[in-house]
């Protein structure tokens, strides 16, 4: 996910999507403090979900012909295939859509948020700021939030399955680090066996009655730097090695700071995001590519 930064960027659609059905726990709501979270819980009869893997046409033809890094250096290929721990980005990057956009699109806000954001994409909005502008827009209540997750399941980018199981055959662990809501990813983290203690992101707030009171501001992840803060606590909580943040915008490319991410991989098959695709250590636009490296 980019933010709020807006460079040269590209967008691929979709052209064709396959069908997984993966059993999936039910979404339940829980009590803590008086406001309730949308939290998934395991349960012993989990219903049918059905999660979206889409094809994408490949960008590698739009790729201006300066970008001299679509290749990995012999030192990058080797820290990539000993890193310890790999931190992922999820919207545009394990899943093909923003979240706060399709959440705003299903609740009847998208053309609002999308303007807001447009907006705020043309200066230097706080992150904070922004995502409670957006939710203002639309307020999403709870019962909003469980319909969407029933009728609109994540769209998960092609390989990032098989990557995920590559890299967990191998020892590595695996992290999703996100500015969108958690209640949104869990069900994601579930599709790709990653823990939810390996989740770090924003939390939806609702009051008793279900109605949205807003998101948890103490989450490192609901304001600006968020994501690189969140990176060096996953490191210097597990002492890891060697680590490496995946994702596709400016934010995710924060993380690569001492104590943080000692490299940045750029996502490319869902948005290319010049600006940032020119400071990355590597730039993708398949996951098999990561995949092969690993072999």
């Amino acid at each position: 996910m980019e933010g709020l930064v807006s460079t040269g960027t590209i967008t691929v659609r979709p052209h064709c999507t396959r069908r997984q059905y993966i059993l999936s726990p039910p979404y339940r709501p829980h009590l803590t403090k008086g406001l309730l979270t949308n939290r998934l819980q395991m349960s012993k009869q989990p219903r049918l979900v059905t999660s979206i893997t889409a094809s994408v046409q490949p960008l590698e033809s739009a790729v201006p012909a300066r970008f001299n890094n679509t290749q990995p250096s012999r030192e990058v290929l080797e820290i990539w295939q000993s890193a310890d721990a790999v931190c992922f980005d999820v919207d545009s990057t394990v899943c093909l859509d923003e979240g706060i956009d399709e959440l705003a699109e299903f609740c009847g806000a998208g053309k609002a948020v999308a303007e807001w954001t447009a907006r705020a994409m043309s200066g230097s909005v706080p992150f904070e700021d922004a995502l409670a502008a957006r939710l203002s827009l639309f307020n999403p209540s709870l019962s909003q939030l469980q319909d969407f997750l029933e009728k609109r399941p994540p769209r998960l980018s092609p390989g990032i399955d098989e990557l995920i199981k590559k890299l967990k055959a191998k020892q590595t662990d695996v992290y999703l680090i996100s500015g969108g809501f958690r209640q949104m990813i869990q069900p994601i983290a579930y599709l790709l066996g990653i823990p939810s203690e390996n989740i770090y992101a924003n939390q939806l707030l609702f009051g008793s009655s279900g109605e949205f009171l807003g998101f948890d501001r103490n989450e490192p992840t609901s304001r600006s730097g968020g994501k690189a803060t969140a990176v060096q606590n996953v490191r210097e909580a597990h002492g890891y090695k060697a680590l490496v943040m995946l994702g596709d915008g400016a934010t995710d490319l924060e993380a690569r700071k001492p104590g943080g991410a000692d490299l940045f991989f750029c996502y490319a098959g869902v948005q290319l995001r010049e600006a940032v695709a020119a400071k990355a250590d590597w730039l993708v636009f398949n996951f098999q590519d990561l995949i092969n490296s690993l072999e």
